[in-house]
């Protein structure tokens, strides 16, 4: 795992936490050498700070995902909604404001973790052209493989075990990210980009808005 954090004390905090939980990590204390490291290491997650020197910490999450999925934990004094709807947009999986404790920290990275890397059985399900692979967490339309975040997965698998059933977003926020203190904007905002990258896939538009009640997947691709 790597921890991107300026404040020293913060980080090597951090570090004893992950590690007497048998985590293996690496620490970054800038932006620039988060990517550096990033690139070099590519960890099973990440934790990171906001306002880092260098490089500002939303802008190494816009240029992560640019080009990797890796889970991403933002860890951070910016306490404003503002904040996390950005930290979101650009594609951070959860959002968690310091001073955190152990057990807190702990819980949403074995949650993050769980989301991204589970292994519940080797089973796939189809929708329309949409294949959701549970064993390798891997979805494909007609073939094509689709990139999403751990988040987005869980989404796109939840409303797929029940196709054409309208879900609400308190219960997609309950089975798809249910340690995170998500508001249900969190919700609008990882299907959004969910939705662009089904759509630049070739699947169409299979995620129906119904208004004042949730969200379905529809077969036919819409």
């Amino acid at each position: 795992m790597l921890i991107v954090e300026d404040e020293e004390s913060l980080a090597d905090i951090i570090e004893l936490y992950l590690r007497q939980a048998g985590c293996s990590t690496e620490k970054a204390r800038d932006g620039l050498r988060a990517l550096d490291y990033h690139d070099r290491w590519r960890p099973d997650l990440l934790i990171l700070d906001l306002g880092l020197p260098l490089l500002d910490g939303l802008e190494v999450l816009r240029r992560i995902r640019e080009k990797d999925t890796t889970p991403v934990l933002i860890l951070t004094a910016r306490a404003e909604e503002a904040d996390e709807i950005a930290g979101l947009h650009l594609g951070g999986d959860d959002y968690l404001v310091k001073p955190v404790s152990a057990r807190r920290l702990l819980s949403r990275v074995a949650a993050l973790m769980r989301r991204a890397y589970s292994l519940d059985g080797r089973s796939a399900t189809h929708v329309g052209a949409l294949e959701i692979d549970s064993y390798s967490h891997r979805v494909s339309v007609a073939g094509t493989p689709v990139d999403l975040t751990p988040t987005e997965y869980r989404l796109l698998a939840h409303l797929a075990a029940t196709p054409e059933r309208v879900i609400s977003r308190a219960e997609l926020i309950e089975n798809a990210m249910p340690e995170s203190d998500a508001l249900e904007r969190a919700v609008d905002i990882h299907l959004t980009h969910l939705r662009r990258k089904l759509r630049e896939a070739g699947a169409g538009e299979p995620i129906r808005t119904v208004r004042g009640v949730g969200y379905s997947l529809e077969a036919d691709g819409g």
